[in-house]
């Protein structure tokens, strides 16, 4: 492909490829000619332009195919338009003369279309330049339209398209030829011309005036004609034309300059009305023939025509625009509902025409009103159409109170009324429904009377109405919650009190059910208490049916239908109602058969019709409940359903002679019967009614042959059996497109109605599938059969193999023995019900039988495949596959194989031939085991013939779908036939007319298969595989320009699977630009398909796909649409526009993760342009009042020029992107805006502080930081939280949440001491005190406690009378929930008020807890620094001032905390102990409610409990006064209560036992939780936990109950040890092991004071006898499970080994010390070790002598491993913090008191030897190898145990000796930090009281230190670490001297004395020295100054003997006599007296 690549063609190449290639080469090489054009110079282009024409016009003759042709036209065209012109006049003489040809062969025919495509193509690049010719071209075309096939005509006419757009005006000439052709053209019988005609027309349109103006009427005529037998297609091109012209016609009222020659006739909006009026009402009989059709009564308008009509009507009020709409409202709605309305009786006159009509209009209506208006104009529209219902209720009215002759006659008012009614209630409840919580202002608008309107409506005589009525209301009440309750009380109210008016009876149950079916759409719920009053209610109507004939029917439904509505509330609310509902099911049908037969022959047809429609409604609700309560659904339930059943099975059987005997007025009611029967068995399990199934099984098959159905609808029994995939080879209705709703009716055909409301008043309160549009059952003639078709499913898959035989062969025969149109209908109904059987049995893996069972059932389908119907035989060919799999044998499934081969290669007709090859494709699919290489090989071969035969573009089509199946199935066996069949579909893509796009449909799905089959290879470099890549781009790139939409959306399908695949080799640029362009397309596949691949791109290279998008707008290509304003937004905001307009809800949710993919890759790098757009959306329509100025504004402008406005409105947007935005959108923008902030947290540190993002902003202007946004952030967050609708409200308060944590802590660098958040607390104050009025709803109320509790406790403002106003807030809050769950709104469910309570005692409970943190930190001298700061910005009153200001509600808060957690507490409890609750609920909830508001008490519990921990503990567990406790609250809690006693008020607890119950509350509450954590447990609950647990124990009297209750503390270290093993995160563990060791200090709290308790009671008595206490007992061992050490020891090793798994023997391999590299920790690593060994250096305080024994090896063990593990060297000798807490543990144990213990000594002393052992081994290298162990770290330790320990341990003289020679050693080591800290050692040791300890290491150590010092003193120390080294040794001989006896000072006293006196500096010498040697002058000094006088006899001695000293001395004491005095209190720091006990971490000895 590489040689096509080229400017002029390379013929060589060329003439070497087959066929095939040279199309393919051809095809490429005009790809790369349209770019290279363009990218070429123009001199180049001019010097090769002959040679070029002549290539281009030669391949004219080499017939080209469509793709290849437009290509080539293309090339022609850019070519003249940049070369030269002169030849192009010969160039379109060749064009004339090829279409002039007389040659008809079909050979020829390509080359005559390519001549009028390039024809087409030259008129439209060069335009004007050729107008001369134009005439004569134009003349010549039409001349050949006359003879032109179905392709020609075609072809012509987007070539006459392309010429009037190049010409303009200059074509006027020609404007009526080309309108007369194209007229014929537009009713042509090819579907493709007909869209092609419609598209030049809509090009002449722009030019000639005649269109609209004296033609118009013409034209309209013209498109309804054409919309007769139109297929989707053409309805869209057509109704666009027919709407534009009208639109044209109306906005060209004012003619301007252009206009003005010809006289135009003027056209008013009424004409264009009544215009399409005419065409919705009439069709295209027009206006003259039609009055001879109404004279007959037999004009129907046919249904594709009205369909037609009603896009037309949406396209035309869609080209005049929103804002024409909003000034024309009134007029358009009385127009629209007028088109069903009584003045036109044919559109109505039946039932079925009455629907369909109201259909349409609910579209138009949705449409505009829905697509085009922003919420205030919808408001505005609302409040319209309920002046439409007020003024026709009145006209109802009127009628209904004459007198009653004249109700007689004016009926058929009231009837022909009652559809208007239905199509502007139900647009009323859409309208609002949409509009969600926005529309609050609307309903209460009291001039508008919304509800009253509608709610006055539901008497009117009409069932249609009064459903729609209560539609209406249902909407109303999803949409705004808050209503819900009030309409429900208001429609009961009149219920019962109208109980004597069938309307009212009907009207209002109706109305109480949609609302009850609202309710599970709003989360708030209703009180519970409702559902006794509906109970109750209906068990009235249904008693008092039969008192009443007037009334018995009505009521008897309208009990079972309120019945059934309470179902839905689900099984907590109608557990309370099961016992009733079972005793009215029991009752409702007779006992026994006798019963059932004496039932016969009793009564009359009236009271049959009500026996059955009360006996449909048991039913009704006993589905009802099956299918919403399957919770309740036990055993027992199961069986006291089923008595009924064999009952209603047997009246089913009886029903035929029932009415024969009472007479065809009971045959709806019965058919209602079979149906709810029906459904509900299929909804019950199979095994329950057994017995019956022979009895349904005969029903069913009358029912599916009967012979009464006249109405084949396949329709609607069909697409659910096929397989959603073969659905698209079918019509494309059965597709979802946005025309759905009116495009159903057609699908259906003409005889069937449509579905709606009225066949099944029971579907008000079921959860509609599609959203939000009004449920349409069909009518019970259709939904019975679809019920009896999956019936029979279930049962026949039940019933035994005979049974099912002979039933399947009864079926078989009906088909044989019914004819003509007869036999369709009953064929339809078998094979469904056989599909359906086949089906179910393939779900349930079940087999079909014996083989007998095969024969008919192969019959059956064999049949099927061949009938006329393609949706039959796309069910049969699924039957097909679905039979091999439940036959489940080989052998069958070659024997089905090998049929449809004999078929397909045997038959010639299409219906055969499509069916058998669909058959094919779907055995692969079910069954890819057929797979085997021969079966394959012959599959694809016949299949290939097929899809080449261009006789019929259906087998075709049916061909390559099945072909599309294989590929899939045969996955890598398929690799041998890639290459065929890639060239197959290439060849088909070339050569395939475009007007066949459903061959080009199935050749998409085929490529696509073909690239998914070759997967990732497609990366591959060979060259096989490249060439397979070229030809599949290739074919995408066919695949791109063809004209048909579903064909593009193929073709990106494609892209996207390559682009996964191989994304190098995709041109990006191109791909974007092509889903750019058809981004807003009209066809919602194609929407769909973009937006699936965009969300694929994004997530690899978003910004790249952002950059291209915009690159391609400021190309400005003209196919951009408008609607999306790449350009100004971006593609993220034409995104987001898009979102906007929406409604299919898969699309909106790819929008969404398109956005979100964008964002989190983008929104760091691209900050202010995403913020732009939040706040651009969230400020559209933030204000009502500015946007009704702007509005006023535009209607006195409209008046002076309407059109002006109209056309104008386009670029009044521009300044401001989005026009009002709805609700979701702007909710969307607001959660944007949170994401943002989280992605910027995972990005540069200057987001989030101010002073270096202000830097580096000045650094690089580019630079753009978050937190320079702050301002826009809380203004958008501002917006949304005070917004009209609820959903927008919360993600606002989210926002504002998250700002809050995110900045609080951000300093002001311009005012030290503030932050940043400070100068904004005015918005947040604001933000947050709308959500506390009385009206808000709860949810909104706790989001905003929640923002509140953040705000407080951020410490943003520190001074308290601004804080006050945010705390006044919450104190509100605390006043309304004090009076309990009674006080609170009854408009939602109890679990409402309840998450209300909660979120106000969690915002109380993190505000205390902030403020006793801060208050503590203030109380401990300020450690850290980083504190310091905020303490002074806090100051000290505010620290206390937040405590003070909850102070004053304490008393209040604790009291509600408590009975919070005792609720919470009893929730939580295992439902064993359900009966043990209390029975009217808890504090805080309602026991009806507890399952609901379990969750609320979920996400809150963790914070209360440790707010109530902190208070406890703060009071320290002293109780006031019990019994004003218990007065607080509103009413005793439960029995078991906190504080109360029983609520008789009899025994009042002690304080003792007060405290014990709330102990154990906290202690219960956190064991519970954290001994089984549930996944989703948030860090925040456990970590609060852990901190209630810490409080807790911080005071002595909880610390006591642990210590005295040992299997307490075990099961809570247990459930600790659980938490540390489950939760990775350390601040967890931390907080774990901080309660470990509160547990063991409470612990050996005890044990001390029993110890304490038993020496004072024995006081004098022998100390022998005293028994043992701690763990150990007398004999030392501790057994697992029953012993707290144990339990820690557990844990502790659990943390050490986490960290250091070389501390595990078992891991390392080897017992003993391995040599291992010593590590540093991570920081949380050191705390959590350091943590384990304070705990473990406790532990033996905790056991007796003999436990002690037992569990010291393993301390000791421990303890050293963590320093031998861990010494490592750091700089500057400190000591890692683990080494340092190892050390001190170790002190810690050495000094126990267990070492000193007589029990205990002698094993102790050995155990310590040894341990002291190991630490001296660590030394030595093992194995040769030495290791890096930290010498500081290892001598410390032996420093420790030489002073801690008893002298046995460390004084046997091998230990001792290995002691000294380490100090030796270290003296010698020259590394000055090692010898400054050995010298400090060796001091505290020297210092040891003990002389059998410090002697020897005084003998041993003594000389060599002096003469270190001397040879120092000769050398003089050079820098300040050798004068630490001389300092210190001086310190050591310092405290010999003072240690040693008498006798021997005089000596030591002699060796230091010199050394001193020489580092003393005579004054000149002081002058010049060194600072180091001056600070040696100084230290000698001083040191000489404090030994003189100490030693005074000593001191004179040495003066004596040695003048020159004594003369040194004195001359320096002389000189310094100053500096002395100055320096002298600086010495005392210098002085370092070394304690025992003396580990210094970090000395600072300068």
């Amino acid at each position: 492909m590489e040689l096509a690549h080229s400017l002029l063609l390379n013929e060589e190449a060329y003439n070497q490829l087959g066929e095939v290639q040279k199309a393919e080469f051809i095809f490429d090489w005009l790809r790369y000619l349209e770019k290279l054009l363009l990218a070429t110079s123009k001199s180049d282009v001019k010097e090769k332009q002959k040679a070029l024409v002549e290539q281009l016009l030669s391949l004219l003759n080499s017939s080209p195919g469509p793709p290849t042709r437009k290509l080539l036209a293309k090339n022609l065209g850019v070519l003249y338009s940049i070369g030269d012109t002169f030849s192009v006049y010969e160039t379109i003489d060749k064009c004339n003369d090829l279409i002039r040809s007389k040659d008809d062969s079909p050979s020829y025919l390509p080359t005559k279309l390519a001549a009028v495509v390039c024809l087409g193509s030259l008129y439209k690049k060069l335009g004007r330049i050729l107008v001369n010719t134009f005439t004569d071209t134009v003349g010549n075309i039409l001349k050949a339209m006359k003879s032109a096939e179905s392709q020609g005509r075609y072809e012509i006419m987007l070539s006459l398209q392309n010429i009037l757009n190049g010409l303009g005006a200059a074509a006027t000439p020609c404007h009526r030829d080309v309108y007369k052709a194209a007229k014929s053209c537009l009713t042509d019988r090819s579907m493709a011309v007909r869209c092609a005609a419609a598209k030049c027309l809509l090009e002449l349109q722009k030019e000639a005036i005649f269109m609209w103006s004296t033609d118009l009427d013409s034209v309209a005529t013209l498109c309804f004609k054409s919309f007769e037998g139109s297929n989707y297609d053409v309805r869209i091109s057509v109704s666009k034309l027919l709407g534009t012209v009208l639109a044209r016609a109306i906005i060209s009222k004012h003619p301007g300059a252009a206009v003005s020659r010809q006289s135009i006739r003027r056209v008013s909006l009424e004409e264009v009305l009544e215009l399409l009026g005419t065409g919705f009402l009439r069709g295209s009989s027009g206006f003259l023939r039609a009055s001879g059709d109404m004279l007959k009564g037999t004009s129907s308008v046919s249904r594709d025509v009205r369909v037609g009509v009603t896009q037309a009507y949406v396209v035309f009020v869609s080209t005049l625009g929103g804002t024409w709409l909003e000034k024309n409202f009134a007029t358009f709605l009385s127009h629209i509902l007028s088109l069903v309305s009584q003045s036109h009786p044919k559109a109505t006159q039946t039932q079925t025409d009455a629907v369909c009509g109201r259909r349409c209009v609910s579209f138009i209506l949705r449409a505009t009103i829905g697509g085009l208006l922003g919420e205030k104009a919808q408001i505005a529209a609302a409040k319209d159409i309920c002046q439409a219902i007020w003024k026709l209720k009145k006209v109802v009215d009127a009628v209904m109170n004459d007198g009653n002759m004249e109700i007689r006659l004016g009926s058929t008012d009231v009837t022909a009324s009652q559809h208007m009614l239905v199509c502007a209630l139900q647009e009323l409840g859409n309208l609002i429904y949409c509009l969600g919580t926005t529309a609050a202002p609307l309903l209460q608008d009291s001039s508008a009377g919304i509800l009253d309107s509608v709610i006055s409506v539901i008497l009117h005589p009409s069932i249609s109405v009064r459903l729609a009525t209560a539609w209406c209301l249902h909407c109303i009440a999803v949409a705004l919650p808050s209503y819900l309750t009030p309409l429900l009380d208001r429609c009961l109210e009149r219920l019962t009190v109208l109980k004597s008016s069938p309307e009212a009876v009907t009207g209002f149950s109706f109305a109480v059910a949609a609302l009850l079916g609202a309710v599970k759409h709003c989360p708030l719920g209703i009180p519970h208490g409702k559902g006794k009053i509906i109970m109750t209610l209906a068990e009235d109507l249904l008693c008092s049916a039969v008192q009443n004939s007037r009334l018995s029917a009505q009521r008897t439904q309208a009990g079972w239908l309120l019945i059934a509505a309470l179902m839905t509330l689900g099984p907590a609310v109608v557990s309370h109602h099961l016992a009733r509902l079972l005793l009215l099911w029991k009752c409702v049908f007779p006992v026994s058969p006798k019963d059932l037969e004496t039932e016969k022959s009793r009564g009359d047809s009236f009271t049959w019709q009500v026996t059955l429609e009360g006996r449909a409604g048991a039913l009704c609700a006993v589905k009802s409940f099956v299918s919403h309560c399957g919770d309740l659904l036990t055993e027992e339930v199961i069986q006291r359903l089923l008595p009924p059943l064999p009952c209603a099975v047997d009246l089913l059987t009886q029903l035929s002679s029932v009415l024969k005997t009472y007479g065809s007025t009971l045959k709806m009611p019965s058919v209602v019967y079979r149906q709810r029967l029906y459904e509900l068995l299929i909804l019950l399990p199979p095994e329950t009614y057994e017995e019956n199934f022979c009895a349904i099984l005969k029903e069913l098959a009358a029912d599916l042959t009967a012979s009464d159905i006249q109405v084949a609808a396949s329709a609607f029994l069909l697409p659910p059996l096929c397989h959603q995939d073969d659905l698209v080879i079918l019509s494309p209705l059965l597709q979802e497109t946005d025309h759905r709703f009116i495009e159903e009716q057609l699908l259906l055909g003409n005889g069937i109605a449509c579905g709606s409301l009225e066949y099944d008043p029971y579907s008000i309160y079921e959860k509609d599938v599609e959203g939000d549009s009004v449920p349409k059952p069909l009518s019970p003639v259709l939904s019975v059969i679809s019920s009896a078709v999956k019936l029979f499913g279930v049962v026949c898959a039940h019933v035994g193999e005979a049974q099912r035989l002979s039933v399947l062969e009864q079926l078989l025969d009906s088909i044989k023995h019914t004819k003509g149109a007869r036999q369709q209908v009953v064929q339809l109904h078998v094979v469904s019900s056989l599909s359906s059987f086949l089906k179910y049995l393939a779900g349930s893996k079940g087999n079909l039988g014996s083989e007998e069972m095969r024969k008919p059932a192969l019959a059956l389908v064999m049949g099927a495949l061949e009938s006329p119907n393609p949706l039959l035989r796309c069910a049969a060919a699924e039957a097909w596959a679905r039979l091999a799999q439940v036959v489940n044998d080989g052998a069958f499934t070659a024997a089905l194989a090998q049929v449809s081969f004999d078929k397909l290669k045997s038959a010639r007709d299409v219906v055969t031939r499509t069916g058998y090859s669909l058959a094919l494709g779907s055995l692969h699919r079910y069954l890819g085991g057929i797979s085997s290489s021969q079966h394959l090989s012959s599959c694809v071969g016949i299949l290939y013939t097929l899809s080449q035969d261009s006789t019929s573009p259906d087998v075709q089509t049916w061909a390559l779908h099945s072909l599309s199946l294989i590929i899939d199935s045969a996955g890598p066996l398929y690799h041998m036939h890639v290459e065929p069949t890639l060239s197959l579909i290439i060849m088909l893509l070339l050569n395939v007319p475009p007007t066949h796009a459903e061959v080009h449909q199935s050749l998409g799905r085929c490529l696509n298969a073909l690239i998914t089959t070759l997967g990732p290879e497609l990366q591959g470099n060979s060259t096989s595989i490249s060439t397979l890549r070229t030809s599949c781009l290739l074919g995408c790139a066919v695949m791109q320009d063809n004209p048909d939409c579903l064909v593009q959306a193929q073709a990106i399908s494609c892209l996207q699977q390559l682009h996964m695949f191989a994304p190098r080799h995709v041109n990006l640029s191109s791909l974007v630009s092509c889903l750019c362009v058809n981004l807003c397309s009209p066809y919602l596949l194609l929407r769909r398909a973009v937006l699936a691949c965009l969300r694929q791109l994004v997530q690899r290279e978003a910004a790249e796909v952002s950059e291209h998008a915009v690159l391609l707008a400021k190309d400005n290509r003209e196919e951009l649409t408008s609607d999306a304003n790449i350009r100004e937004v971006g593609l993220e905001g034409a995104l987001l526009i898009l979102l906007d307009k929406e409604t299919d809800q898969k699309l909106c949710h790819d929008i969404k993760e398109t956005l979100n993919h964008m964002l989190t890759s983008m929104a760091v790098d691209k900050l202010s342009f995403w913020l732009k757009l939040c706040k651009d959306v969230l400020a559209a329509s933030a204000d009502f009042t500015t946007v009704t100025c702007v509005d006023t504004m535009q209607e006195e402008e409209g008046d002076k020029g309407d059109d002006a406005s109209v056309l104008t409105t386009g670029n009044d947007d521009k300044s401001f992107p989005f026009t009002n935005p709805r609700w979701a959108t702007r909710v969307f923008a607001a959660e944007c805006v949170c994401r943002i902030i989280n992605q910027c947290e995972n990005a540069h540190s200057a987001h989030f502080d101010i002073a270096l993002a202000q830097e580096m902003k000045k650094r690089d202007s580019r630079n753009d930081f978050l937190v320079l946004h702050l301002a826009d952030l809380i203004r958008m967050a501002f917006m949304a939280a005070t917004d009209h609708s609820d959903q927008l409200r919360l993600s606002g308060l989210e926002t504002l949440l998250v700002v809050i944590r995110r900045f609080a802590a951000i300093p002001e660098p311009e005012f030290p001491g503030h932050v940043i958040l400070e100068q904004y607390q005015a918005n947040v104050g604001a933000a947050l005190r709308p959500a506390f009025t009385s009206e808000t709803p709860p949810d909104v109320t706790a989001k905003a406690c929640q923002v509140c509790s953040a705000w407080i406790a951020s410490g943003v403002v520190s001074d308290l009378n601004d804080l006050r106003r945010v705390h006044q807030l919450l104190v509100s809050s605390l006043t309304k929930i004090q009076a309990g769950k009674e006080a609170l709104s009854h408009l939602y469910n109890e679990s409402a008020s309840t998450m209300e309570i909660l979120a106000v005692l969690k915002a109380w409970a993190e505000v205390y807890i902030i403020a006793v943190e801060r208050h503590k930190s203030h109380r401990q001298p300020l450690k850290t620094i980083p504190c310091s700061e905020e303490s002074v910005r806090n100051g000290p009153h505010s620290t206390d001032g937040l405590l003070d200001l909850v102070h004053t509600d304490l008393s209040t808060l604790s009291r509600l905390w408590l009975a919070a957690l005792q609720d919470f507490a009893l929730l939580t409890l295992p439902s064993e102990f359900a009966s043990q609750l209390p029975v009217e609920g808890g504090a805080f909830y309602t026991a009806e409610t507890s399952e609901n508001a379990k969750l609320h008490y979920y996400n809150s519990w963790a914070l209360i409990l440790h707010a109530t921990a902190l208070w406890l503990t703060s009071t320290g567990f002293v109780v006031a006064d019990p019994d004003e406790e218990a007065a607080h609250l509103s009413r005793p809690v439960t029995p078991t209560s906190m504080c109360q006693g029983s609520s008789s008020g009899a025994t009042v607890k002690s304080p003792e036992d007060v405290c014990t119950d709330r102990f154990h509350l906290i202690l219960g509450i956190s064991v519970e939780f954290l001994c089984s954590l549930r996944s989703d447990a948030t860090m925040e609950s456990i970590t609060a936990c852990l901190h209630a647990l810490q409080a807790l124990l911080d005071v002595p009297w909880p610390r006591s109950k642990i210590g005295s209750d040992q299997d307490l503390g075990i099961e809570l270290l247990n459930v600790l040890h659980r938490v540390i093993l489950t939760r990775e995160s350390p601040s967890i563990q931390l907080a774990s092991l901080e309660v470990v060791r509160q547990i063991i200090c409470a612990a050996q709290e005890h044990v001390k004071e029993k110890r304490r308790s038993a020496e004072v009671d024995d006081g004098a008595a022998e100390k022998e006898t005293l028994p043992e206490f701690g763990e150990g007992k007398d004999t030392g061992g501790l057994v697992p499970g029953k012993s707290l050490v144990f339990a820690t020891l557990e844990l502790c090793v659990c943390i050490l080994v986490r960290q250091l798994p070389e501390l595990n023997p078992k891991l390392t391999g080897s017992p003993g010390v391995k040599a291992t590299k010593p590590q540093v920790l991570s920081e949380d690593g050191s705390r959590l070790v350091s943590a384990a060994l304070v705990i473990l250096s406790e532990l033996p305080a905790v056991c007796s002598p003999e436990g002690s024994i037992s569990i010291l090896p393993t301390i000791l063990y421990l303890t050293i491993g963590v320093l031998r593990e861990t010494a490592v060297k750091l700089p500057g000798g400190q000591l890692p913090s683990t080494v340092a807490a190892s050390l001190q543990a170790l002190k810690g144990i050495l000094s126990s008191p267990m070492a000193r213990a007589e029990k205990s000594h002698s094993a102790w002393t050995d155990l310590l030897r040894s341990a002291l052992t190991t630490i001296l081994d660590c030394w030595d290298p093992v194995d040769g190898t030495h290791q890096e162990l930290d010498e500081i770290s290892l001598l410390t330790a032996i420093t420790v145990f030489i002073l801690s320990t008893s002298p046995e341990v460390t004084t046997i003289p091998c230990l001792q000796k290995r002691c000294i020679e380490k100090f030796k050693a270290t003296l010698e080591i020259k590394d000055p930090v090692v010898q400054i800290k050995t010298y400090q050692l060796l001091l505290s040791i020297f210092q040891y009281p003990n002389p059998a300890v410090s002697y020897p290491y005084i003998y041993s150590l003594v000389s060599s230190i002096v003469e270190k010092l001397q040879e120092i003193d000769k050398r003089k120390p050079e820098d300040t670490a050798e004068l630490q080294i001389f300092q210190e040794g001086i310190k050591v001989l310092q405290a010999l001297v003072a240690i040693a006896e008498e006798q021997h000072r005089s000596q030591l006293v002699a060796c230091l004395l010199p050394i001193l006196i020489s580092f003393l500096l005579d004054d000149n010498d002081l002058g010049s020295a060194t600072s180091v040697m001056k600070n040696l002058h100084d230290f000698a000094l001083q040191n000489l100054m404090q030994i003189g006088p100490q030693y005074s006899s000593v001191f004179k001695n040495v003066m004596a003997s040695s003048p020159a000293l004594k003369a040194r001395l004195e001359a320096a004491i002389k000189g310094n006599q100053e500096s002395v005095k100055i320096k002298i209190p600086t010495s005392k720091h210098t002085k370092n007296p070394g304690k025992n006990t003396s580990i210094q971490l970090k000395t600072n000895f300068l």
